[in-house]
């Protein structure tokens, strides 16, 4: 059934449901330089639950491909959860967002699946309804694509700054600004005041536990909260948190950290987003994450993480993607960057913006420790959270079980 290779992994054919996750041609290409037999199954699209044609043709797939040991996607899939149920192949779903919504589904609890999550509170919130089959792992770099990344002297020219920051402002991804209006006065009080509080607070989100019972019946009631589907778990208080509410926070902190920097740095932003409020920020558009955001972070002096709200303790995907590029970063806060990384070595991490802008004036002026810790961020990447790593860590997880 299985033979054996390189790093205590199994050889074994996978059936790799796409949809064009940004992270499938990482995985893509470590499966198939791990020598497994990958079969794809692309969809233009993220599947949606109860979608019956695409159901059937996956489980038409599972059928026909009798020597398929695993099923993998990018994040749960109740519908891939349904269509493999009746096979028992182990379905592997390898999450790389939080907040998560498809892990409200009661389908996640079926016993074939296998679960894997980057947060160790969203590990915590989630694994009881599916003991022994959730499991926490680290995102993953593709630092074999990173390395083949050159930068020249136009390059440096180009992208070489004090400070940057890849990623959205969360104005257009903000879901709260879109019903704010039919909250009474109280409710918008509340929420601004939540959100000003925990912009503030790094390394614990109160959010969800600030929410009382009699504020979330007065918004469900007031917004005409549309309820999820019978076989999905009403958590009311995290659904809120993570679609309106943590949004909204890193809106706000995002601005507002970005706003103080700039008038002590130069600071280029890259994002679609509208930062007309911020007149010392440089815009420079959208980056393509293939070509122009490694060349970002190996061109800047400083590569700034501001991490998403919904994400409670775990490693975001650009604080690896920076360092995996041997840039070096300075991010906010965050528990299991400081579990996995040593700040000051591998990494800067700052407590307020206050803190940050002190660290920035420092690492602008002490270059030779900037780049050794730099350095010393790509080497413990390299090692410790490649594709190939992450995936062998997986598998052998799965064969074991």
């Amino acid at each position: 059934m299985y033979k054996k290779f390189q790093r205590s992994i199994y050889v074994m054919k996978i059936i790799f449901c796409r949809h064009h996750s940004i992270c499938e041609p990482g995985i893509l290409k470590s499966l198939t330089r791990l020598g497994h037999d990958v079969v794809e199954f692309m969809n233009d699209r993220e599947p949606q639950d109860y979608d019956k044609d695409y159901m059937f043709r996956l489980a038409t797939l599972i059928q026909q491909t009798t020597d398929a040991r695993a099923i993998l996607s990018v994040c749960f899939s109740p519908i891939i959860a349904r269509a493999s149920k009746p096979f028992g192949i182990p379905y592997i779903s390898y999450t790389v967002d939080s907040p998560c919504s498809t892990l409200y589904s009661k389908t996640m609890e079926y016993p074939h699946n296998r679960l894997f999550l980057f947060d160790k509170l969203q590990l915590a919130k989630f694994e009881h309804r599916n003991p022994g089959n959730c499991f926490h792992t680290l995102l993953a770099c593709d630092i074999e694509h990173f390395d083949n990344v050159t930068v020249s002297s136009t390059d440096m020219k180009k992208y070489g700054t004090d400070v940057s920051f890849v990623g959205s402002l969360y104005s257009e991804k903000n879901s709260y600004d879109d019903i704010a209006d039919k909250l009474p006065a109280y409710m918008r009080g509340y929420v601004e005041g939540l959100c000003s509080a925990q912009k503030n607070v790094y390394g614990y989100n109160f959010i969800e536990d600030a929410l009382t019972d009699e504020w979330v019946s007065d918004f469900v009631s007031t917004v005409g909260f549309d309820p999820l589907p019978a076989d999905y778990e009403t958590d009311l208080k995290g659904i809120i948190a993570d679609t309106y509410l943590n949004c909204r926070c890193t809106e706000l902190e995002r601005k507002h950290t970005l706003d103080a920097i700039s008038r002590h740095f130069h600071v280029d932003l890259y994002t679609q987003s509208d930062s007309s409020m911020l007149p010392h920020v440089k815009n420079r558009g959208i980056a393509d994450s293939e070509r122009v955001m490694p060349k970002i972070f190996k061109c800047s002096k400083i590569n700034l993480n501001i991490t998403l709200r919904s994400i409670k303790s775990g490693v975001p995907q650009r604080a690896l993607d920076i360092m995996g590029c041997g840039g070096f970063l300075m991010s906010n806060y965050q528990p299991e960057l400081a579990e996995y990384f040593i700040p000051g070595e591998d990494l800067v991490l700052y407590d307020s913006v206050d803190d940050l802008i002190q660290k920035i004036d420092y690492y602008l002026s002490h270059e030779e420790e900037r780049l050794q810790i730099a350095k010393n961020g790509y080497e413990k990447v390299k090692r410790y959270h490649t594709y190939d790593t992450r995936l062998t860590e997986i598998l052998n997880t799965v064969i074991s079980d």
